[in-house]
């Protein structure tokens, strides 16, 4: 794993200083994922604290913009500006608190507290700390409405993504920035690093399989930024009739493409850490078949498994139960063999070599795949591929001249390294 190096000086003065706040009494921040231990969370963010200051806490750059304005906020639990005490205050909060007329929150999937399951139905609401009116982006209102705006000036977009073309965040952005631009409302983007952003792969989106999980030609992993991904929506003209929404995007501080970024906040229910956030862009094609992808477990994205695999190949074994982010999840209470990737070296490729595996051994190829397949790799090649037998490297080939015409494209839009 890409890991930044420390002074012996500074991790000596972390480690006392969490030594000290033990020995006080302390208790765990309530912010810090479950999953991680609080010395290790807190040398990593003091590692990234280091190197990267992320747009919501530029205030001086945007709050002038905020002035005398009525704001709409498109925001989940990651949209938060970072204290130096290793906490963070919600950007809604800290905004409400400075005065800035805030009159609605746009929630994207899972939700503004990011709580709900993926896929499962968002009621709009009130948000009980602050009193602002929460309008739901995910469901059958993707797209604000024009009475959902009509009494704003201007909205800001802050969603901590993961670069993956299937992550709905990005789609979000789109139907906001359609919406803004039919009604002549400027957005701010308040940018974030790409914890997948330091590669480009997998196959290119055919239009004609464009969905909320898909809905421009780029390739699976597109290696960009919210902010550089909204410049590209913008240059492309990739909105309805080719209408280009008036943007302005407070770039990330001290990064660049390479710089290692562990979110201190999960993006989502399900992938609970940095070893499911960087295998997600793999192991989200199981999604598209009768494979569970961890989903029910502590280890989401990071083990698969099914009970029509062959257990004398699939050696590990899990039961998934109904869990936060996954109520219901794919083969519930069954057990299923598959592999446990927990280990795994970090990727910067995508890899069929698991999906692969897993189809040829199946007990029964045909119900195998199911429809949401195509929508997830964007093109009804893939699967043909992996029914034929390809290996990963033939697969692989055949995606790198939409490749590199991608990424000439995509350097018109970098705002970074």
């Amino acid at each position: 794993m890409r890991f930044n190096v420390f002074k012996n000086t500074v991790l000596l003065f972390v480690l006392v200083m969490i030594s000290c706040a033990n020995k006080k009494g302390d208790k765990k921040p309530e912010h810090l994922p479950s999953e991680q231990t609080e010395k290790q969370e807190i040398l990593k963010h003091v590692q990234n604290a280091n190197t990267i200051i992320v747009g919501a806490n530029q205030t001086e750059n945007y709050l002038p913009l905020l002035q005398e304005k009525r704001i709409g906020i498109v925001a989940n639990q990651t949209s938060v500006i970072f204290k130096t005490d290793n906490s963070y205050t919600h950007l809604v909060d800290s905004l409400a608190a400075l005065k800035v007329n805030v009159k609605t929150v746009f929630a994207p999937e899972h939700g503004f507290r990011g709580q709900a399951d993926a896929g499962e139905h968002v009621k709009d609401g009130i948000d009980k700390k602050t009193g602002i009116p929460i309008i739901s982006l995910y469901g059958d209102n993707k797209k604000p409405k024009p009475e959902q705006l009509n009494n704003l000036d201007l909205v800001i977009f802050d969603i901590q993504d993961v670069g993956a073309r299937f992550y709905t965040y990005i789609s979000t952005l789109h139907y906001v920035m359609e919406a803004c631009a039919e009604q002549n409302i400027p957005v701010l983007i308040l940018d974030r690093p790409n914890p997948n952003g330091h590669y480009i792969d997998g196959p290119t989106l055919d239009i004609k399989n464009k969905s909320f999980v898909g809905m421009h030609p780029i390739p699976v992993v597109h290696g960009m930024t919210i902010g550089e991904y909204a410049k590209m929506i913008n240059g492309e003209q990739w909105l309805e009739k080719g209408i280009q929404c008036e943007l302005n995007v407070i770039p990330v501080k001290n990064y660049t493409h390479q710089t290692p970024y562990s979110l201190p906040i999960k993006p989502s229910p399900n992938l609970p850490n940095e070893v499911a956030i960087n295998l997600y862009p793999s192991l989200c094609f199981f999604e598209g078949t009768n494979v569970n992808a961890g989903r029910g477990t502590n280890n989401q994205f990071q083990v698969f498994g099914s009970p029509f695999l062959n257990s004398e190949v699939f050696k590990y074994s899990y039961t998934p139960k109904s869990n936060e982010g996954a109520k219901y999840p794919k083969h519930e209470n069954k057990l299923c063999y598959g592999m446990n990737l927990t280990q795994t070296q970090p990727l910067n490729h995508l890899n069929l070599q698991w999906l692969i595996k897993a189809y040829q051994n199946t007990k029964d190829k045909s119900a195998f795949f199911n429809n949401f397949f195509i929508k997830l790799a964007g093109t009804d090649k893939l699967q043909q591929q992996i029914e034929a037998g390809l290996t990963n490297e033939a697969i692989e080939a055949t995606w790198q001249n939409d490749l590199i015409k991608f990424k000439q494209t995509r350097k018109k839009y970098l705002l970074y390294n």
